[in-house]
């Protein structure tokens, strides 16, 4: 975990072909075994030729010289962090998705199991730079989530995560805040407070070691792990060039559920969220339901149906609104008349008026029936 750079898809080969430990004892010998150069490719695909491979495996020596395992398992251990590893117990073995690029291991702190959170999870992602708007869907979406038995997956930053992070709190469900530097490290540093609670709710988690500080590259590559631990990314707000889309990106690759919140449509922090549901790489939703019934079990998790209020007119029969039709609003019309004017028998006509009555939509009057007009209250 010193030694390469976080997601790195040589150092996961190399782990992949001969073990942790066997990979630790090549790096330190400098000599990459011929097999291994033969077959190694990068993020793309594209075969490594031998010499970049050995400038690889000489970097990656020679921050192997400065690393302190056990200075690293102590710190941790003071802060209260623990390190787990594939095959152990919290694991979140959908990690595995990820191949090459799968962590070497996880720094975790906080007081929730992070598999176990992370069986029922949604990522919850968007831009720094949030609106008002923006915020309020977040924190909505977290807290409803939270309260339905879901965790929310986010990254901890500025503007959307923050509130969704904060929302999933006032719920009863664990929150996993995704970092991009050592989990010993508050970034940003306005948001002490909010990580200081998600421990004591949840979990931190980074494959940074500790006292590792943020780049923009770590920024990027992390979100690979927020789209891999959850079910499905919901993304509120985000600009055709955002940190959130990538969080896509890597959620599209992994055969992940995305959806995507619509918001004004002169507002340039959602023209990201637009151009998804446009493209048909995301689903729309508006309501925290919707995201549940997008990622949860088929059939069970199905979102209620979304009706207009109910009126009195929607109870009548089609004949009776037909009736009602042909009732004048203001001179009264006798039965035949209408009769004529609804397309309906006298006898149908008869039997609706008096239903209509009684249900005070029309009223008999001297020169005949009439709509019922509004009575207005009598002043005391």
């Amino acid at each position: 975990m010193r030694a390469a750079e976080s997601g790195d898809p040589i150092m996961g080969q190399l782990v992949r072909a001969y073990g942790p430990e066997a990979a630790v004892e090549i790096i330190r010998s400098g000599t990459c075994p011929e097999e291994f150069a033969d077959r190694a490719v990068t993020a793309d695909g594209r075969e490594v030729a031998k010499d970049q491979l050995d400038r690889r495996i000489h970097s990656w020596r020679t921050r192997l010289t400065q690393a302190d395992p056990e200075a690293d398992l102590a710190f941790g251990d003071k802060a209260g962090a623990r390190l787990i590893i594939p095959g152990d117990s919290e694991w979140p073995t959908q990690l595995d998705a990820l191949g090459d690029t799968v962590p070497v291991g996880l720094w975790v702190l906080g007081s929730a199991d992070l598999r176990f959170s992370c069986l029922r999870s949604v990522a919850v992602v968007g831009a720094r730079a949030a609106t008002a708007y923006g915020v309020h869907i977040a924190a909505d979406f977290g807290a409803e989530l939270s309260d339905a038995g879901w965790t929310v997956v986010s990254g901890g930053a500025y503007g959307i995560d923050g509130a969704a992070h904060r929302g999933a709190l006032a719920g009863g469900t664990s929150t996993v805040a995704v970092l991009a530097c050592g989990v010993d490290i508050s970034y940003p540093t306005g948001h002490t407070n909010l990580f200081a609670a998600i421990r004591e709710q949840g979990v931190l988690v980074s494959e940074c070691p500790p006292g590792v500080h943020p780049t923009r590259g770590r920024f990027l590559i992390r979100n690979r792990l927020i789209a891999a631990l959850s079910r499905g990314t919901v993304v509120i707000e985000a600009a055709l060039r955002s940190g959130a889309l990538n969080t896509v990106s890597h959620a599209l690759s992994l055969g992940r559920h995305v959806a995507a919140v619509p918001g004004p449509v002169t507002s340039e922090v959602s023209t990201g969220c637009h151009r998804l549901i446009r493209e048909g790489r995301a689903i729309c939703v508006t309501r925290y339901e919707e995201v549940i019934e997008l990622v949860g079990d088929l059939g069970e998790d199905l979102a209620p149906e979304l009706r207009g209020p109910v009126v009195p007119l929607d109870s009548l029969s089609e004949e009776s609104r037909r009736v009602l039709d042909a009732v004048p609003a203001r001179t009264g019309k006798g039965p035949a008349t209408i009769a004529v004017a609804a397309g309906v028998d006298l006898n149908t006509v008869l039997s609706c008026l008096g239903s209509l009555a009684a249900a005070g939509f029309v009223e008999r009057t001297t020169a005949g029936w009439r709509i019922r007009r509004a009575r207005a209250s009598r002043p005391r």
